[in-house]
């Protein structure tokens, strides 16, 4: 896929970004991106196991405990309007 400049131009005219010619040409190196997205999507990637980091290492995970304590009421005592059972109330805005 190939941008031209026409095509640029009208992009940044449909996003409301005014661009000069040399900015237009500027982007025009885009174009660069769009060929190496191009060639990585014809790359045959069937016999690859999909992976979930690059490398082959556990993620250390720390023991799921309570080390705060529930300041839920003191919070809420401070809220500047209604609170009801847990849940700030607020103003509605929309009807």
């Amino acid at each position: 896929m190939s941008l031209s400049r026409e095509k640029i131009a009208e992009i940044a005219h449909m996003a409301r970004i005014r661009l000069s010619e040399e900015e237009v040409e500027k982007y025009s190196d885009i174009n660069k991106i769009l060929d190496l997205a191009e060639q990585i999507k014809n790359i045959d990637t069937e016999e690859i196991e999909p992976m979930s980091h690059p490398l082959n290492i556990k993620q250390r995970l720390r023991k799921d405990e309570v080390t705060e304590t529930n300041k839920r009421d003191v919070l809420q005592a401070l809220a500047p309007g209604d609170v009801e059972m847990g849940i700030y109330l607020v103003p509605k805005v929309i009807e």
